[in-house]
């Protein structure tokens, strides 16, 4: 059995979510297919991060194994050939039969887009927060406040079933532009809706409808009903993962 790295980029408004669900087409389930169909034997895919119904990638890794003989670029070619245009395999290479897309990760980058004024062509990969004045300075000081090994069970989904709520992020910013405001955050792992949670609670901070004390109170109280909500899905990607 060889074992095959993908790098996948992907436009995530018309799937469920990477994980193959039975509620629709997932991003896991289409390239499953279209392996299958390639390689005449069912692969099964794994993923580095499970990203959200909406939520988009430009550098997803996933890994699978396989009997067949064809090189990782013909893989590559062959599979870009069967699966719809708002996927895209990146890159294949064949790599050690150890390699894990998600436990073998190292690090993973994300970043959520707010579009400060009303756009077209973008409206489907940002989050419009027109209407409100943002105070850029506070939500800065509030991506601070999460540097470090904390516990994010504040900003995890209600129905998140994992028992460790640890995560150390790495690097967490707001990064200005004339009519966007993008948040970067990496860290070893991410929970369950963490950065959605992450980026709509920052928002209120910016909106004034919370102080900015009150932020690091949200993160030790340990409790998602503290938090604000979850930013929409549509503006979030997974940049890239490190291994």
């Amino acid at each position: 059995m060889r074992n095959i790295k993908f790098t996948i980029e992907y436009d995530g408004t018309n799937y469920v979510g990477w994980q193959t669900q039975p509620t629709g087409p997932s991003i896991q389930h289409t390239l499953e297919q279209g392996l299958k169909q390639l390689l005449q034997e069912d692969v099964q895919l794994i993923g580095a991060g499970r990203t959200d119904s909406g939520v988009h990638a430009r550098g997803q890794v996933a890994n699978g194994k396989t009997r067949s003989g064809l090189q990782p670029e013909a893989i590559r070619k062959g599979l870009n050939a069967l699966i719809p245009d708002d996927i895209v395999i990146l890159a294949a290479e064949e790599v050690p039969d150890s390699f894990h897309a998600r436990y073998s990760a190292r690090e993973r980058f994300y970043r959520y887009n707010l579009s400060l004024v009303p756009t077209a062509l973008e409206r489907r990969i940002s989050w419009y927060v027109g209407g409100y004045m943002l105070d850029p300075e506070a939500m800065d000081a509030c991506a601070a406040q999460i540097v470090g090994e904390h516990d994010f069970s504040s900003y995890c989904k209600s129905e998140y079933r994992g028992d460790n709520f640890l995560c150390t992020v790495k690097s967490s910013a707001w990064i200005r532009e004339p009519s966007k405001l993008l948040f970067e955050i990496s860290s070893n792992r991410f929970l369950h809706g963490m950065v959605r949670a992450l980026v709509g609670t920052m928002v209120e901070v910016g909106r004034g409808h919370r102080p900015f004390e009150e932020f690091k109170g949200i993160l030790e109280a340990r409790d998602r009903r503290k938090a604000g909500m979850a930013a929409p899905a549509r503006g979030l990607f997974l940049e890239r993962v490190v291994y």
